[in-house]
């Protein structure tokens, strides 16, 4: 077929496609693009989701807090967690919040085992004893109580008892606080539970007896809050000593 041909049918073509103005029929762009969009009727499935609440209602979905009126405990738990949330750089309100009972637990359990240590410290101390650890004792003044009843007490039965059980160190506190009964009674002193060797000190007016004062206030210091054991002759010099200051004050 020559070139004409094909020109020919060429022009005839778009001679019947074209309308007057040059531009395509709307009958005929309507049916293309009718052709050439695809229409999907295929039934759509749907999906359903239970018990999504339940799922993640734990405490690691949990990214925001609500406030409230609580007490000053729950507030002061809130600032504790945001101060661990802070140090330790933690993510989520609710692994610092259980931090922060994890340390109060903790906290509880200390307090618990001090108080029950002192307690039980309290009871078997040397001081307490069981009023002397004897039965037939119990008229004699507990000596956690002998420091408000220094005028009723009987010293030397008290000493007595000590040096007979080798508590070298009791003994010593009572021959201080026999001392201290005398001084007192002599309107040398004025006693108080409350006052310390230095207040006694300076209210002695007398130099001969403000140095005793000192060497046996040295003596029972060293040996009663020292907490040292002392043997049988470091006892007697001890004891001589106090025995010495006892008849400057009588």
């Amino acid at each position: 077929m020559s070139k004409l041909k094909y020109l020919y049918i060429i022009f005839l073509f778009f001679g019947i496609t074209l309308n007057s103005n040059g531009l395509a029929s709307p009958e005929i762009l309507s049916n293309v693009m009718q052709d050439s969009v695809y229409e999907d009727v295929e039934p759509i499935e749907k999906r359903s989701y239970q018990d999504l609440k339940d799922k993640y209602s734990g405490n690691d979905f949990i990214y925001e807090r609500t406030s409230n009126n609580d007490g000053w405990w729950t507030r002061f738990k809130q600032w504790l967690s945001d101060f661990f949330k802070n140090l330790f750089d933690i993510n989520t309100d609710a692994k610092a919040a259980n931090l922060t009972d994890i340390v109060l637990k903790i906290f509880y359990v200390v307090i618990f085992i001090l108080v029950v240590f002192f307690i039980v410290k309290a009871i078997i101390n040397k001081e307490g004893k069981w009023v002397f650890g004897k039965s037939s004792d119990k008229s004699i003044i507990p000596v956690t109580d002998i420091e408000n009843n220094i005028y009723e007490a009987d010293f030397k039965a008290l000493i007595a008892s000590a040096e007979g059980e080798n508590n070298y160190r009791l003994a010593i506190r009572y021959y201080y606080l026999w001392l201290l009964k005398n001084l007192s009674q002599a309107e040398i002193i004025a006693y108080d539970v409350e006052k310390t060797n230095s207040d006694y000190y300076y209210e002695i007016n007398s130099d001969e007896l403000k140095k005793e004062f000192s060497y046996t206030s040295y003596l029972y210091n060293y040996i009663w809050y020292g907490e040292f054991d002392i043997d049988n002759n470091q006892f007697q010099k001890a004891k001589t000593a106090f025995n010495k200051f006892l008849d400057s004050v009588n």
